[in-house]
């Protein structure tokens, strides 16, 4: 059976550099384990990292016991659903690659609001 993304077509990886995923596979996969249901695929920007930061979630200092490296604008990450939709609900919501997020985001937020962040360039 093939994952979906929120376009009903297969999943497309999100990031092979930096690693991203739950599973840390390069897609934003999921199952029950994943209570932060890391499903949407977004480009990070600053403004994201640093309202990310305010809420306690530093993702741009590296983390070697974690084999992270932090993120930098531009990088590519398969973000928490309700942190993307809290992000939304601030003015600080990342651009999201539709190909790659997960058809479960939906479960979150809609596919207009994701479809309104969109980031088009779907090169990795």
């Amino acid at each position: 059976m093939t994952t979906k993304n929120v376009l009903g077509t297969e999943l497309v990886p999100c990031s092979y550099d930096p690693l991203t995923g739950y599973f840390r596979d390069g897609c934003c996969n999921t199952d029950a384990s994943d209570l932060g249901s890391h499903l949407i695929c977004v480009r990070v920007t600053a403004t994201f990292l640093a309202f990310s930061r305010a809420r306690g979630n530093d993702l741009s200092t590296p983390r070697p016991e974690y084999r992270f490296a932090g993120l930098q604008p531009g990088d590519r990450w398969c973000l928490c659903a309700n942190r993307w939709r809290e992000a939304l609900e601030a003015g600080a919501a990342p651009p999201v690659v539709l190909e790659s997020t997960h058809i479960n985001a939906l479960e979150f937020v809609s596919r207009v609001q994701l479809e309104k962040h969109r980031f088009h360039n779907v090169t990795h």
